[in-house]
């Protein structure tokens, strides 16, 4: 077992990033975070156990605790023994809020529409066009 490892290997390994491009990515845009006050990791920064990391994944910042350290990537079941969620409860509870608003701070415009609003459009346009086909099949009848 190594004795130190980078941080962006190590944040991989723990499966709280899909690649190690993507916990790189992380650390450069300031969202890793270590000790306190919290400063900004870089992706080459080594850890030692009992470190305390932070991981801003918006709207939550995570708090993980190194327990033992790996540079290979693990199973989920593996995962418990080598870091500890220090999360505050106050950050898992903001957590909650978000899953219960769902899409309600969802700009318009952006991604799909809701139920709501397809009929809506579905209204609208078959009010404007009538015919739900569009076309004047008048002409055929001479």
């Amino acid at each position: 077992m190594p004795s130190e490892v980078r941080i962006d290997k190590w944040l991989w390994a723990m499966r709280l990033f899909k690649t190690r491009t993507i916990a790189t990515d992380a650390c450069k845009k300031g969202r890793v975070t270590m000790g306190e006050p919290a400063v900004a990791v870089k992706p080459s920064r080594v850890i030692h156990v009992g470190d305390v990391i932070n991981v801003r994944k918006p709207p939550v910042t995570y708090s993980f605790r190194v327990k033992a350290l790996t540079e290979n990537r693990l199973g989920a079941k593996l995962v418990p023994d080598y870091l500890e969620n220090i999360t505050p409860q106050s950050q898992l509870d903001l957590l909650e809020v978000v899953k219960i608003a769902g899409f309600v701070d969802r700009r318009k415009g952006l991604g799909r529409p809701t139920k709501r609003e397809a009929r809506d459009l579905a209204r609208f346009t078959d009010d404007a066009y009538g015919d739900s086909d569009g076309w004047d099949v008048d002409f055929l009848d001479d």
